[in-house]
């Protein structure tokens, strides 16, 4: 190994990676094994520095670590086409876009149903029947003016799962 090699602890502080996450991407085959010491300690070039900069930063803009392992692919091979790697940024922001779509959808959701809460000493709660239903959807889709759902049972019915309603009459 080169005089300029470095052991774990300080390739960790030098990219913003913990050791713990270099060894993980090791075992996975994500990078190559780093090279070692007579007594076994990795070690570290700056090649593996580079590389470990490389996947931090597709980490934080959420690359999967499939696309990840496709993006160094890439970037390690010269003669790739520079389409392949703009298809994996563009299907990743397709991807981040749903995800948002999706957190907004449960944003306008609890939103909603805050909003039918009286949030006052009484017990009921249209936030705790929401999650008590099991009721799947995200978007507040089916809440009527008094904050119930069509398939929300009132006090005494049976819900699909065959439990009593708690939710008392508005």
């Amino acid at each position: 190994m080169s005089a300029g090699a470095i052991t774990i602890g300080e390739a960790a502080r030098a990219t913003g990676v913990s050791a713990k996450m270099i060894r993980y991407y090791e075992e996975t085959g994500l990078l190559a094994p780093a090279g070692r010491t007579a007594a076994g300690y990795r070690l570290y070039t700056g090649a593996d520095l580079h590389a470990l900069r490389f996947v931090r930063r597709a980490r934080d803009l959420g690359f999967t670590m499939e696309d990840i392992r496709a993006l160094l692919a890439l970037w390690h091979d010269r003669s790739r086409a520079s389409a392949q790697v703009r298809r994996l940024a563009l299907d990743h922001v397709a991807d981040l876009r749903r995800r948002i779509d999706a957190l907004d959808g449960m944003a306008r959701t609890l939103e909603d149903l805050a909003a039918h809460c009286c949030g006052d000493a009484r017990p009921d709660c249209p936030i705790l029947d929401d999650l008590a239903s099991g009721r799947q959807g995200l978007t507040g889709e089916g809440l009527t003016g008094e904050g119930l759902t069509s398939a929300t049972p009132r006090q005494g019915e049976r819900d699909p799962e065959g439990a009593p309603s708690r939710r008392g009459k508005r």
